[in-house]
């Protein structure tokens, strides 16, 4: 008579965690397969350079610290000229009041200065921000005629928040060996950042904004003489619109002339000061009177209420602003291609002692040095935490493969977290990544205790075999132990997961700071337990498997 060796002692174990371990031990290849797809998935998404160049790179968002600030947009109105008192009574207020009536509007915050006027309209942290965006340029748009004096027209900031700001440079001129040469003035290497450098930096992807700093804006300044108007009998208001209407082409009709169609037009695009100065302003007894005769045109620096100060002198540059959503890193990183691009067509000119001047791009605050060390520091200590764990638990443990299986689940736990970080939109910052690195150690405790367990049963089955007596056979001693642990095991991390419950109820900059935290450490954690039933049991099965193919499945009685 013949009977199974490997015939276990008690029926086959059942439940939820039994039929799923019993599932990956019967399709180990398919595991494998997975688990394999998804180190890969994570070395693509991780925000860590990754070891494998052939492999793309998708990371998850990165910066140094995590974005406290408020849900808000800016709705900026320049009217120049008027005093504090009269931006707040005619433009500040009926603004104000317009905006708070949008939806999911917090709270409206105003300033009013000389000339200008600032809101900031800020949302609950429920409101979509591109969403709210569109409200507000919406309400902009169907404002009633009148509401607003003439000449004042609000614009929305940029897309950014208020941790947009990463990348600070001037332009300088500099020789040949990079040494500071001087040889240009701030109006022009003002001109040169409005109209060269600007708009070059704003075609880098993911960039809201390039604002310009310092220097001088260049204009065409008009100073009208009194006695000349009086004279011509020409008003203010004529001078005006004169100034207005000259930087302005006429477009007319076609002419077909031998069969050949002519466009006809009238140019009178503004090209230098003496353009301007034959303006036509007004015709007395069929005489023009030109803009020459009544006023005196030059090209001069704008007004301006502030400067840029680098070393005690006065510098001229630019602030790079990222886009709300966008990765700081890569964006910093695009920008300075986008600058390394440029950098050879920059203005350069021949200085009285024989020296050459370049203008040059020099930044003085790139975040990528803070970003790369907050990276450096929590990339150095996981790896530490790692290494760390693993030896511990190879001296626990006592089993050399055992113990390589368990440390084998923290990074593939880590990678897991960069996954789904990266789809649920949570930035890789020092707050986020401390999460992962405070759950390393309840993460390696989920597979401790599988592969402590599944350790007892084979060691019960080795006793069985010697003694002759049928004995279960490696995979079922792998879904025995999954079965009896796993829910003690889910119980666990279910526990730590709903004391983490009060801090997902966290709002404004307590919920942003924290709730990075929260989530990382959750994801880590449900990683660990996803890890330990699905992949850890078909793992098991071939690490754990005695040399020489263990003894024969059947014997004859």
């Amino acid at each position: 008579m013949n009977e199974p060796r490997n015939q276990p002692a008690h029926d086959a174990p059942r439940g939820l965690v039994a039929a799923l371990a019993g599932f990956c031990l019967d399709n180990k290849l398919i595991v494998i397969l997975l688990m394999l797809m998804a180190v890969a998935w994570g070395l693509v998404v991780s925000p860590f350079d990754s070891p494998l160049a052939l492999l793309p790179r998708d990371p998850v968002p990165v910066d140094a610290i995590p974005d406290l600030g408020e849900n808000q947009q800016i709705v900026f109105t320049e009217w120049m000229g008027r005093s504090p008192q009269d931006v707040e009574d005619q433009v500040t207020y009926p603004l104000t009041v317009t905006l708070l009536g949008l939806p999911e509007v917090r709270t409206v915050r105003s300033y009013s200065f000389f000339g200008f006027s600032t809101i900031y309209v800020i949302f609950t942290e429920s409101a979509d921000f591109y969403d709210s965006r569109s409200r507000i340029l919406e309400k902009l748009g169907s404002l009633p005629a009148g509401i607003l004096p003439e000449g004042a027209d609000p614009v929305l900031g940029p897309d950014a928040t208020a941790l947009g700001q990463v990348f600070w440079y001037t332009l300088e001129g500099r020789d040949d060996q990079g040494l500071p040469a001087g040889g240009w003035d701030p109006a022009e290497l003002r001109s040169i950042q409005d109209f060269q450098v600007k708009q070059a930096l704003l075609a880098a992807g993911g960039v809201a904004e390039v604002a310009s700093v310092g220097g001088f804006e260049q204009e065409y300044q008009v100073d009208v003489d009194p006695d000349a108007l009086r004279v011509y009998g020409v008003t203010l208001e004529e001078v005006t619109r004169a100034v207005a209407e000259s930087n302005r082409d006429v477009g007319a009709r076609s002419l077909e002339i031998n069969r050949v169609e002519y466009v006809v037009r009238g140019v009178g695009t503004v090209a230098g000061v003496g353009d301007l100065e034959a303006s036509v302003v007004a015709v007395r007894d069929n005489v023009p009177v030109r803009l020459s005769d009544v006023a005196t045109v030059a090209l001069g620096p704008a007004l301006r209420r502030g400067a840029l100060d680098k070393g005690g002198a006065e510098a001229v540059g630019g602030v790079v602003v990222v886009r709300y959503g966008e990765n700081p890193r890569a964006v910093i990183d695009r920008v300075k291609e986008k600058i390394a691009e440029i950098a050879p067509a920059l203005p350069v000119r021949e200085l009285p002692d024989g020296r050459t001047s370049r203008v040059t791009i020099v930044p003085f605050y790139d975040r990528t040095g803070l970003i790369d060390e907050t990276l450096g520091t929590l990339s150095e200590a996981l790896i530490l935490q790692i290494l760390v764990t693993a030896i511990v638990v190879l001296v626990m443990v006592g089993n050399l493969r055992a113990g390589l299986l368990v440390a084998a689940l923290l990074p593939l736990a880590v990678l897991s977290v960069f996954i789904v970080m990266k789809y649920a939109r949570v930035d890789a910052n020092i707050v986020a990544l401390s999460g992962i690195a405070i759950a390393i150690g309840t993460i390696v405790d989920m597979g401790v205790i599988l592969v402590e367990n599944i350790l007892a049963r084979r060691a019960e089955a080795d006793a069985l075999r010697a003694a002759g007596q049928p004995a279960p056979s490696l995979r079922d001693v792998v879904h025995r132990a999954t079965a009896e642990v796993g829910g003690a095991v889910l119980t666990a991390v279910a526990t730590t997961i709903i004391s983490f419950l009060p801090v997902f109820t966290l709002v404004a900059a307590e919920g942003k700071l924290f709730k990075p935290l929260a989530f990382t450490k959750t994801f880590a954690l449900l990683s660990s337990v996803v890890l330990a039933l699905v992949v850890l049991p078909p793992l098991a099965v071939l690490v754990l498997r005695r040399r020489g193919g263990g003894p024969p499945q059947h014997q004859h009685r």
